[in-house]
């Protein structure tokens, strides 16, 4: 069983989220303060049997801020489930909660308690006088599936059965939150993976009554011991002669009482690698141990699903990245994505959104009114599944930054990665980070599929196009492309979030206005290219002088651009642009096409 959707009305920072989760691995992304563990909470307090009842007695900072609660109204959580069918005990527990086939859904409401809504409709209290103290919770489970929990009103009463936390035990919800103390974690006999995964071995009472016999012997042998018996001793003599006769009290030092719960609080994890042998976790970096803490965990509930007697199990991480290198965190990801039990997790990153595959991201992006806009980017009606595959590929731990960027500048290649931030920061002295920009290299001209990704539903936020007027790719030749058969329409992918500006040539042909030939000369200078730099030198004098007409500057220009363009196909384009890069303090301006991107990405 697995949860299938997520709907949320006025908790947090939602007024409204409803999100379909595709598959066993959910993977929520988004800028700080879009509501990610919001989600992961909504859950848990529809789900999660463990969470305390006062958290499900909402505080007012977890109702949204447009929300005036003295007007009647709700908070609504609702999370629906599929994969049940067939599963005896998962459809005993969700037989009342069902919609349709193979579909039940689970929901929570806090509004006003029944007492004060009859008041309300008797008129014997008004509305626009309530106060918090006015609601209540409840969770109810089912209803008329005709009815879609997103258009449920505050006073709409008999909607589900009433559900009772007992139905609930048999399903395990496990969250592991961001700030997780991991060693502490593993000490609490309450909290412990380890504890859970030596009791599903379910040890036969002869072997715990011979493991008690053990401890029990031991604690013998070392309160015999001489020293050991004059330190208690000493102990003993000095408690009493403190606490006085009325009070006194026989002391002795030894292990912890010889029962079997004993032994399992006592049992440590030892661990040994190629420098240390048998050391405890606590040696351990955080980013070890929390692989040590999932690992224990997932062999736990292998064997809980593999025992039969269980509901369904959920995993809730909280960005599970945490203190990881990155080739851990792929590996990491790769163990959650094939144990067979739903996790849902949020990220924040790059590492881990190119390894999942694109129908598990949900993305949540704060809009211009602060409200949130969240969607299942698989789920983008534009995109054919062969898009997809092609998005998969493309997103790799560089690219996925877009999908965390409040704003995005997407650009052909490396030249442009190198030169235009520097320019920028030059120029505008500003960072494109500082303001929110990621600048994201597609490495060819295939916009189309990208620009898919920037619509209603999917990744709401600002899109630049900045790429060269002719859209020839670097490596092709006048054999194998025809611009007029081949060239796509840039202009067609614009809508509410994409803008396209394109130069009128190549990118380094643009880059040759008067402000921007100091950086070239200094660049070629760098590169030891001496002719290069003399004329560009000599050109720059020409142009600064004034006396040119118009066509002779025009001409001079085209000349220069095409020592520019032939410089760095020398050198690579790449590494041009990387040298050019080091002078961008020589630049004064922006070629005229990537001023108006970056103007209209910070308005």
């Amino acid at each position: 069983m697995r949860v299938a959707r997520i709907v949320i009305k006025n908790f947090r920072t939602f007024q409204r989220l409803d999100v379909n989760v595709e598959n066993d691995l959910c993977c929520i992304i988004g800028e700080n303060n879009t509501g990610k563990t919001a989600i992961l909470r909504a859950i848990q307090i529809c789900l999660d049997i463990s969470l305390p009842s006062t958290l499900r007695s909402l505080l007012r900072e977890d109702i949204n801020a447009n929300v005036d609660i003295s007007i009647p109204t709700q908070v609504l959580i609702g999370v629906e489930l599929t994969g049940f069918e067939g599963i005896v005990n998962e459809e005993a527990l969700v037989s009342t909660w069902k919609t349709g086939t193979d579909r039940a859904r689970i929901f929570y409401r806090f509004r006003p308690k029944p007492g004060v809504r009859e008041q309300l409709a008797s008129g014997a209290i008004q509305s626009g006088s309530l106060t918090l103290d006015d609601y209540a919770w409840e969770i109810r489970g089912g209803g008329n599936p005709a009815i879609d929990l997103l258009d449920l009103e505050w006073n709409e009463d008999g909607v589900g059965e009433a559900v009772r936390f007992a139905d609930l035990q048999s399903f395990l919800v496990i969250h592991l939150p961001a700030l997780r103390d991991v060693e502490g974690d593993l000490r609490n006999p309450r909290q412990s993976p380890l504890i859970k995964l030596i009791e599903s071995f379910e040890i036969p009472k002869e072997e715990q009554e011979e493991l008690i016999q053990i401890l029990d012997e031991a604690n013998n042998l070392i309160a015999k011991s001489k020293t050991i018996s004059d330190v208690a001793q000493a102990i003993d003599s000095r408690f009493k002669d403190v606490s006085g006769p009325a009070f006194e009290m026989g002391a002795k030092l030894g292990l912890s009482a010889a029962t079997f719960r004993a032994i399992l609080r006592n049992l440590k994890l030892i661990l040994s690698d190629t420098s240390l042998q048998e050391f405890e976790p606590g040696r351990n970096g955080l980013g070890m141990n929390n692989i040590l803490y999932i690992s224990i965990l997932i062999e736990y509930l292998k064997r809980r699903i593999a025992g039969g007697n269980s509901s369904g199990q959920l995993i809730l991480i909280e960005e599970p990245e945490a203190h990881l290198h990155p080739q851990l965190q792929y590996s990491l990801i790769s163990a959650l994505n094939s144990i067979g039990v739903q996790t849902v997790l949020t990220s924040h990153s790059t590492h881990v959104t190119s390894q999942v595959p694109l129908k598990t991201i949900v993305s949540l992006t704060k809009r211009g009114d602060a409200s949130i806009a969240a969607g299942n980017l698989a789920l983008n009606a534009k995109l054919t599944s062969g898009e997809i595959s092609d998005l998969e590929r493309y997103l790799d731990s560089t690219k996925s930054s877009l999908l965390y960027a409040r704003k995005v500048m997407l650009v052909e290649g490396a030249a442009e990665l190198f030169l235009i931030p520097a320019l920028i920061e030059s120029v505008h002295k500003v960072k494109l980070e500082r303001v929110g920009i990621s600048l994201t290299p597609i490495h060819g001209v295939h916009f189309d599929v990208y620009a898919k990704l920037f619509a209603h539903g999917s990744l709401e936020k600002k899109c630049a196009i900045v790429a060269d007027a002719d859209l020839i790719p670097s490596d092709a030749t006048a054999l194998d492309f025809n611009p007029d058969d081949s060239a796509p329409d840039l202009m067609a992918l614009e809508n509410d979030f994409v803008q396209v500006f394109l130069g009128a040539t190549t990118f380094e042909r643009e880059l040759t206005t008067k402000g921007l030939l100091p950086m070239h000369i200094a660049a070629a200078e760098a590169l030891g290219a001496p002719k290069i730099h003399e004329a560009l030198s000599s050109g720059y004098a020409k142009l600064c002088s004034g006396s040119l007409q118009l066509d002779d500057e025009v001409k001079l220009r085209v000349e220069l651009g095409g020592a520019v363009l032939n410089t760095a196909k020398r050198f690579g384009k790449a590494r041009y642009a990387q040298v050019a890069a080091r002078f961008a303090d020589h630049a004064n301006e922006l070629p005229e096409y990537i001023q108006q991107a970056f103007e209209w990405l910070s308005e």
